[in-house]
């Protein structure tokens, strides 16, 4: 039966893959991929051999409604990302949404994602949480900062190392430097670091080192007063 199956790959340790995830990539017919190049080396890994074409931020306008057809016309696949579950913060959404709108069955597997791991590692409160996910670069930057420090809950951001002192320091201007966070980098692999602290105390702590990998920063909630 034709079928789009959403499957969460490894966010470094590639370890973190489920059996049944590795059962599904073996039985459908085609697997998209967000970097057939990154991919390969998973299915190389766990000795997965099924057919894979790109499925990416760049050609998801015009390739989501034919992979659907495809889908439709009988075919079974899988969309996986190059670390993470597809669609939250990557391309997916769109394919998705497609193949919902030409009845189409999608089933998404539990799986590895950055923030989870990162937001339980803050120490931060998470009974709720608000996950922005990536800024804006530019445009409605200063915007989106001024409407995230009026929230009464900790919030989930993701990021770039070569962004990270930029975010901090805005934060600091927008939230107030004394405002709880944490940063996560390097999730599960080797070199996975966590710093806690105020928003001052982080940067300082960045401002002198080369950062690398993924980030993935949680801030706090706003103190009640007392």
């Amino acid at each position: 039966m034709s079928k789009l199956y959403i499957v969460p790959t490894p966010i470094g340790n590639l370890e973190d893959f489920t059996f049944r995830a590795i059962k599904v990539l073996n039985e459908v017919d085609t697997i998209l991929a967000e970097d057939t190049r990154t991919s390969g080396k998973l299915l190389k890994h766990y000795d997965i051999s099924t057919k894979m074409n790109s499925y990416h931020m760049f050609n998801e306008h015009k390739t989501a409604e034919q992979f659907a057809d495809r889908i439709a016309s009988g075919e079974t696949m899988v969309l996986i990302t190059d670390a993470g579950t597809p669609a939250i913060s990557d391309p997916g959404y769109l394919l998705v949404r497609e193949c919902i709108n030409k009845g189409i069955e999608v089933e998404c597997l539990p799986g590895a994602t950055a923030f989870v791991p990162a937001l339980v590692n803050s120490g931060l409160p998470n009974d709720k949480f608000f996950f922005e996910g990536f800024l804006p670069h530019k445009k409605g930057r200063q915007t989106r900062l001024k409407f995230l420090a009026t929230l009464p809950h900790s919030i989930v951001l993701y990021e770039s190392p070569h962004r990270l002192i930029k975010t901090l320091t805005q934060l600091s201007e927008f939230f107030s430097s004394e405002r709880k966070i944490s940063v996560s980098r390097e999730l599960t692999k080797m070199h996975e670091e966590t710093v806690r602290g105020t928003i001052s105390e982080v940067l300082e702590y960045f401002q002198t080192k080369t950062v690398k990998g993924e980030i993935v920063i949680v801030i706090g909630a706003m103190e009640k007063e007392k």
